[in-house]
């Protein structure tokens, strides 16, 4: 009865507000009185400027309002417990949308009788609150492991299996031996059973544990490598695509250890004049002449067709 009361309340003191913001909008308040038809058509107004408000919201921005609603605790790892696991290792990768450098996985092995405070989403942790966390995850935790996988072997097989990679290779790493993996939302090729988990790094302490070991690492590779490579500004950007960055790669040309199959990176020194003359060459006549002329060309040419016809091929 008495949530019904307050409802009604509430539902009462919304209505009014909303008729005085409507009054607002219409600049008529405490001068004339409006219509109801007229009343709710400038609280529709408030209410569609409100929406589209919201939906200018960037898609990051939601998804970070999200993990940090997402409570990081060991709920995952006490359900593996339960079935008869006894070393549950938590797996995450870093740097999986960075244009430069490796992508960094790391499992780790809590131990179930040593408590870590503070551990969650290494993304959502300021870098001092990380370096922290880091060291007392490798002393206090049964075995951890790291590895990494450059951005020659992910322009060759691409991104997302590289960083399925990373994690096996840090897992086959691990001793002792994992008997069931905790993975922030993917699968890998290993024996040992999986619970793939969305937003792991953000719900799972071994996940969390794991990112902020991953994260710390490469973040330590991306400040060796910015003395070399001191144009990109690495040390800061950590090589994601930061306006400074892609500015630099337009301005020098990508490095060797740019990942060259990611457009920011490959498109980088590619003017949009230069699209356009090399689209006007490969539609003019003489390069079509040149092309049936030349048996070598048409080769290559229906070569090309086909992969891109095959069900299923891979261009």
């Amino acid at each position: 009865m008495e949530a019904a009361v307050a409802c009604r309340v509430h539902s009462s003191l919304t209505r009014k507000l909303l008729q005085n913001r409507a009054l607002q909008v219409f600049g008529l308040q405490g001068k004339l009185a409006l219509s109801p038809q007229a009343v709710m058509s400038a609280t529709s107004i408030s209410d569609r400027d409100e929406n589209v408000t919201k939906r200018e919201v960037s898609k990051a921005t939601l998804k970070l309002r999200l993990l940090k609603k997402l409570r990081c605790t060991l709920k995952f790892e006490k359900q593996a417990w339960a079935t008869g696991a006894k070393l549950v290792a938590g797996l995450d990768e870093v740097g999986r949308g960075s244009l430069f450098g490796p992508v960094v996985a790391a499992a780790v092995i809590l131990d179930p009788g040593y408590r870590i405070r503070g551990l969650r989403d290494s993304k959502l942790l300021p870098a001092e609150r990380r370096e922290t966390l880091a060291p007392r995850i490798r002393e206090h935790c049964i075995a951890w492991a790291i590895a990494s996988v450059d951005a020659t072997i992910i322009d060759e097989i691409n991104i997302y299996q590289a960083s399925r990679r990373a994690m096996l290779e840090a897992v086959q790493q691990l001793t002792p031996a994992p008997d069931h993996l905790l993975i922030d939302a993917l699968r890998i090729a290993h024996d040992c059973p999986q619970t793939p988990i969305i937003h792991g790094d953000a719900r799972s302490a071994s996940i969390a544990a794991a990112s902020i070991i991953a994260k710390v690492e490469r973040d330590r590779m991306m400040r060796d490598l910015d003395p070399v490579y001191p144009v990109y500004g690495l040390a800061s950007n950590k090589g994601y695509s930061t306006p400074k960055h892609i500015a630099s790669l337009r301005e020098h040309g990508p490095s060797p250890l740019h990942r060259q199959s990611f457009a920011p990176v490959w498109n980088a020194n590619v003017s949009p004049q230069e699209i356009m003359e090399f689209m006007q060459e490969e539609d003019s006549p003489e390069l079509q002449q040149e092309e049936a002329d030349s048996p070598e060309l048409q080769e290559l040419s229906d070569e090309s067709c086909e992969a891109t016809l095959v069900p299923g091929g891979n261009a």
